[in-house]
């Protein structure tokens, strides 16, 4: 069934309710609140029946069958979210970056007072010392603290902190469509669920690193876990997609031990 007001719309509310398949279900999206969500953070302005109905659909075709999306190892999806946190007794927004490994489901997530650009490198620098390796790709939105510019052909000036870091470790960045964050569907997800899972009620902790250290520690707890449809745990499948693409000869050179410090990317 078409629903013209939905389009552009459905891919967001399907990361969504992909992330919602890992988690209880009883902290799932609601049509109210996927209602809620599309319109205060991506300017929906249809009605919550749309909504309903379309959720209904997906549902029943949940249920006539489950296919799981095929992501190759190597390859990995990033993205900022916000949540409301306690820091040293001061209620305050937390921007809190994301990496996920769509191929393993593996997830790292640390948060800053700021989505600054200093904090996407920070934020790319420990994931890569959590997961032991750099990726062959990441894909991303096009956030102006990584893309200083869209040219007319459709490439990507980057921004030039981000430039620099991309110099050191070879992985190759990839960007969605402008204004389609449902490109990177499992980021999205991993946000949500993040925020869900890690950040309710809201935390509180005397400090940045503390914080980080417990968000470090859910994702590290995580990998014990098997989702649905799987056989092995996150941390197993994350074991075997880096020794599966440790052998590919094309990803040889970027699928690498993560040794580069963030400080040699300040000016």
């Amino acid at each position: 069934m078409k629903r013209p007001k939905l389009d552009g719309f459905t891919e967001i509310i399907d990361g969504w309710l992909e992330g919602d398949r890992e988690v209880h279900r009883k902290q799932r999206h609601t049509a109210k609140r996927v209602f809620e969500r599309l319109r205060d953070e991506h300017g929906f302005t249809g009605g919550y029946t749309i909504i309903k109905d379309y959720m209904r659909e997906h549902e029943r075709r949940g249920r006539e069958m489950f296919v799981p999306l095929a992501h190759p190892p190597g390859h990995a999806q990033a993205d900022f979210g916000e949540a409301v946190v306690v820091i040293g007794g001061v209620e305050q927004k937390a921007h809190f970056f994301v990496m996920d490994l769509p191929h393993s489901d593996a997830c790292f997530v640390r948060a800053y007072p700021a989505a600054t650009a200093e904090a996407w490198v920070d934020g790319h620098v420990h994931a890569f010392a959590f997961f032991g390796r750099v990726p062959v790709s990441v894909l991303y939105d096009n956030d102006r603290c990584l893309v200083a510019k869209i040219l007319a052909e459709g490439t990507r000036q980057r921004a030039t902190l981000f430039s620099g870091f991309l110099s050191h470790y070879l992985f190759r960045d990839r960007y969605g469509r402008p204004g389609k964050g449902n490109d990177k569907g499992n980021a999205e997800g991993l946000v949500g669920y993040s925020r869900r899972n890690f950040m309710v009620p809201v935390p509180r902790f005397v400090s940045w690193a503390s914080f980080n250290a417990y968000l470090e520690e859910q994702c590290r707890k995580r990998q014990a876990d098997v989702l649905r449809g799987q056989s092995e745990t996150i941390g197993e499948r994350l074991v075997r997609a880096t020794s599966e693409t440790a052998t590919s000869r094309s990803s040889k050179a970027n699928w690498r031990s993560s040794s580069v410090s963030f400080s040699d990317f300040l000016p």
